[in-house]
């Protein structure tokens, strides 16, 4: 099939969302979670998450709404933190779910079943089911006005992963920790190692 520019903007709108988030291929999927300044908590599945550099450790997610309430934009620029946790297959069905339009104040965690956890100096929740944590500090938010997103970028100010999924150079096995990806909107898989191969020099 070929499809011009004219024919995408044609295309009725659930079947050109998902041509166009399918098309760019398998994606990172996370959990973030935030929590407001009123104590609430707010869980969401992304599957934005991009690396940006390892020095400094920054990473950045694309963000909507514009709007910000008690969600995870509105939590995020009030109290500049948040986490990144992988999504794995034993509890992929309720990271689903956080994306469901919930009232805002309404904790996710609750109500797919998830647990937060906290560590003493970080102010978000982790969740307790990821076996791969980050806590995030916002850096800079990059307003989009095309599509009114936000790609909100943070500095890694703390990691957790297992022990036995750190390789002796600092490579991480996701397989191992049993991380999945994503494709398109809603449809969600494991991976298998292909090859790793050496730094590529002339």
């Amino acid at each position: 099939m070929q499809f011009t520019q004219e024919a995408i903007i044609g295309l009725e709108r659930r079947y050109r969302a998902n041509l166009i988030n399918s098309i760019g291929g398998f994606k990172s999927l996370v959990l973030v979670g935030t929590r407001s300044r009123e104590g609430n908590e707010n869980l969401s599945l992304f599957s934005s998450l991009v690396h940006i550099g390892a020095d400094p450790a920054l990473c950045g997610i694309i963000v909507r709404p514009n709007r910000e309430g008690q969600n995870t934009l509105g939590n995020i620029i009030r109290t500049g933190s948040y986490t990144i946790n992988h999504v794995t297959a034993g509890f992929v069905e309720k990271a689903h779910q956080t994306s469901a339009k919930y009232a805002e104040g309404v904790s996710e965690f609750e109500q797919v079943g998830l647990t937060p956890a906290y560590l003493p100096h970080i102010p978000a929740p982790f969740v307790k089911e990821s076996p791969i944590q980050m806590a995030c500090e916002l850096v800079q938010r990059v307003k989009i006005d095309l599509n009114d997103t936000n790609f909100i970028i943070g500095k890694i100010i703390h990691a957790t992963i297992p022990d036995d999924c750190i390789g002796h150079d600092g490579f991480i096995d996701l397989e191992k920790a049993g991380t999945i990806t994503c494709s398109g909107l809603d449809s969600y898989h494991s991976t298998f190692a292909m090859v790793r191969l050496p730094y590529a020099r002339p």
